[in-house]
């Protein structure tokens, strides 16, 4: 049902298929695995087939080797009429000492489209809980105006007449 499930955990081991070389894990595999999240949460949050608008602020902290337990956690922080906001986190266990720590995080963005033709489809409001969800919310409204500042330079770049 839409607008209920504001939130997806996906849990697994790294396993040698996913590391490079240096026995750490592709950065391209890392965000296969944020992409698949964060689209298994939006569609879960809006019902609705839903498609990357974009991806802010992805940060690889800390490597992931082959053996960790990988937690990737996909959760709601604002919408709009047909957007989903998701705050996005990575985290590796090294279960044998019992170690947790943040491999990547980010912010993406979704869109949900309707079936017969494939529009901008409205989702259901998100609102904050308290004040965690509040300062994520924050977070992501601060990327919606860079993002807006970014693509008004791309359509205007300097020297252009207006």
């Amino acid at each position: 049902m839409p607008g209920q499930q504001n939130e997806v955990t996906f849990r697994f081991l790294a396993q040698p298929t996913d590391v490079n070389f240096g026995g750490k894990v592709h950065g391209g595999m890392a965000m296969k695995w944020i992409d698949q999240a964060g689209y298994a949460c939006a569609v879960g949050w809006s019902g609705a087939y839903c498609v990357t608008a974009s991806v802010s602020g992805i940060q690889f902290v800390a490597p992931i080797l082959i053996g960790d337990l990988v937690t990737v956690r996909a959760r709601v922080i604002h919408t709009g009429t047909s957007s989903m906001h998701l705050a996005i986190e990575v985290r590796a266990s090294n279960l044998r000492k019992a170690e947790e720590r943040l491999a990547t995080s980010c912010v993406m963005v979704f869109v949900a489209l309707d079936a017969p033709d494939g529009r901008p489809t409205p989702v259901p409001a998100w609102q904050p809980r308290d004040d965690e969800d509040r300062r994520l919310q924050a977070r992501a409204l601060r990327l919606v105006e860079l993002s807006r500042e970014m693509q008004n330079e791309v359509l205007s770049p300097p020297g252009a007449s207006t």
